[in-house]
């Protein structure tokens, strides 16, 4: 199976990707709910140095992107394609010291938009992040390339309606996720071939972002 899915992420990564001037890195934030509560007081202050981790990636040219997804948890975009590199420009936020996420570091190829630094004055904005997670079995493996392929000519086609501020690829075996603005009909992502038949799962959250993050008018 292994052979079989780098054969089909070759293949899909290529689509239609976009030339990228420096290499990113995606940075998952995922929310734990295995963790006690902290006092206020505690989880201020870890918030504190976490905004003031980001001020500092930021002013260093090292943050392209950052934003919280509505209920916890957010995304970062670093100007790095090194995992090693990436965990040590985060390791002086005091919440990722002490776990408060469960982090994922993953390189990022887009297909549609790109990230940018947003300019000041920041204008915070909400769109809705679908994350498609690959989910490959025995049952569907072999006709995985062919699924993912019809994928990416539906994201094309959402991509015609004007609604689609970002679309990327997550790496070999993690897929890939899909950034919308405007009202959302979720049956309209969740129509695609892949999730229909069961090649992605996905996932759907709201992101608050500086506008421009994704380099949107």
């Amino acid at each position: 199976m292994k052979k079989i899915l780098a054969a089909i992420w070759i293949s899909i990564a290529s689509f239609q990707a976009e030339a990228q001037s420096d290499p990113l890195l995606f940075v998952f934030l995922n929310k734990r709910t295995d963790l006690p509560a902290l006092p206020k007081e505690e989880s201020d202050k870890l918030m504190e140095g976490h905004m003031a981790n980001i001020g500092r990636l930021a002013k260093e040219g090292k943050l392209v992107v950052a934003g919280p997804f509505e209920g916890g948890g957010g995304i970062f975009v670093l100007k790095t394609n090194s995992v090693e590199e990436a965990k040590g420009w985060l390791a002086n936020d005091p919440a990722v010291k002490a776990e408060r996420w469960r982090m994922e570091y993953l390189p990022i190829t887009f297909r549609t938009g790109k990230a940018c630094v947003a300019k000041e004055p920041y204008q915070m904005v909400s769109y809705h992040f679908m994350r498609y997670g690959l989910n490959l079995t025995k049952f569907n493996v072999q006709q995985a390339g062919n699924t993912l392929q019809k994928h990416m000519v539906y994201m094309k086609e959402l991509n015609q309606t004007g609604n689609v501020i970002a679309e990327a690829s997550l790496g070999e075996g993690e897929g890939s996720f899909l950034i919308m603005k405007g009202d959302l009909d979720q049956r309209v992502v969740e129509a695609s071939p892949a999730v229909q038949e069961q090649v992605f799962t996905i996932e759907v959250k709201k992101l608050w972002v500086a506008k421009g993050s994704f380099c949107e008018q």
